[in-house]
């Protein structure tokens, strides 16, 4: 069994892993094995790795089953202690692995974690998916130390002290596997979305913590598989969210916030149209439906998820409203969020 197992889930992205893979294998060489996971890709990305990276093992799936379920089946044929999520958009950088396994052998009560993610364009920005850790509001819109909405900030190393969060990113995070198998591993039906947050949300219910750990870090591109404003990433983003807050929360508080975001959702998407933006318009509505018509398949999951929780209250989700806080508020930054 592999120590570290670092598996890159790859779909049509031969150009990506020409740039990025040598780095990823020299910077990771003495500590860990590099698998890379291929969704049944239609270009020549088989191709290229069995030539030029015969180090890289290589995990051939049958069909392109997207982020979620594309881990969850690579995952079944690798045995390892520690997986690495870790996108093909990502450069690597010296000894970027020590500090996370450090962090997490000494550390047994933590699942997963992550490095400080930062802009591949701009290695002094932080970067949108994931930053340094990922939190939610109340109502389930999730925002990262360095990130708000779309404000980013510079990293002044303001973050630069390692800190427990709710979800760690899945452009970079580390997991221990015996944990993700116990969470029961990525929601496959999400396809992609969310389905990090959800997992370590899970793992959070279940007891178990989560850090970012900023003596760590990487450089991501971000929005190679769908671009920011892409209507389907809209469309997955407003149904996945939904069904993780369906998920996740308790009994106390799930009617009141899913009333509340039923009426933001909606109000977001009159804001979408009004500004012409009817992609977005149409694939909010779609995402609420979508969720409507298999919330009855949920039911048995949710019951399946509370079942496991141990704690009260999770440490990461914040009671004040985001929206309110930014918008209202002006508070733009993480440090100002009240």
């Amino acid at each position: 069994m592999d120590k570290v197992a670092i598996v890159i889930l790859n779909w049509n992205g031969v150009k990506m892993l020409t740039r990025f893979l040598p780095t990823v294998l020299d910077y990771s060489r003495n500590e860990a094995v590099v698998y890379v996971a291929d969704n049944a890709s239609t270009d020549n990305s088989v191709e290229v790795l069995k030539k030029h990276f015969p180090e890289v093992r290589l995990v051939q799936l049958d069909k392109n089953w997207g982020f979620a379920e594309g881990y969850n089946k690579a995952f079944e044929q690798i045995e390892a202690e520690y997986y690495v999520l870790l996108n093909s958009d990502v450069e690597v950088t010296h000894h970027w692995l020590t500090p996370l396994i450090e962090f997490m052998d000494n550390r047994p009560d933590v699942a997963a974690c992550q490095p400080k993610l930062l802009s591949e364009s701009d290695h002094d920005a932080f970067e949108y998916a994931g930053a340094c850790g990922g939190f939610v509001d109340r109502y389930g819109y999730p925002f990262c130390r360095g990130r708000v909405f779309d404000t980013v900030e510079n990293d002044d190393g303001q973050y630069d002290y390692a800190a427990e969060v709710l979800w760690a990113t899945g452009a970079c995070m580390m997991v221990r596997a015996a944990d993700y198998k116990a969470a029961g591993g990525f929601d496959a039906r999400f396809f992609a979305h969310n389905e990090e947050i959800d997992l370590c949300w899970r793992l959070r219910l279940m007891g178990r913590k989560i850090f970012c750990i900023p003596d760590s870090a990487v450089y991501h591109i971000g929005g190679g598989t769908l671009p920011k404003n892409n209507p389907m990433k809209t469309y997955l983003n407003f149904r996945n969210n939904l069904t993780m807050l369906y998920k996740n929360l308790s009994d106390g508080e799930l009617h009141h916030v899913m009333r509340v975001r039923a009426v933001l959702d909606y109000v977001a998407a009159l804001q979408a149209l009004l500004s012409g933006r009817t992609g977005d318009f149409k694939a909010i509505l779609r995402g609420r439906r979508a969720f409507k018509q298999w919330l009855p398949d949920y039911r048995e999951v949710r019951r399946s998820v509370q079942s496991m929780r141990k704690v009260d209250s999770v440490t990461g989700i914040y009671r004040c409203s985001i929206l309110w806080q930014y918008y209202a508020k002006g508070h733009k930054k993480f440090s100002q969020i009240d």
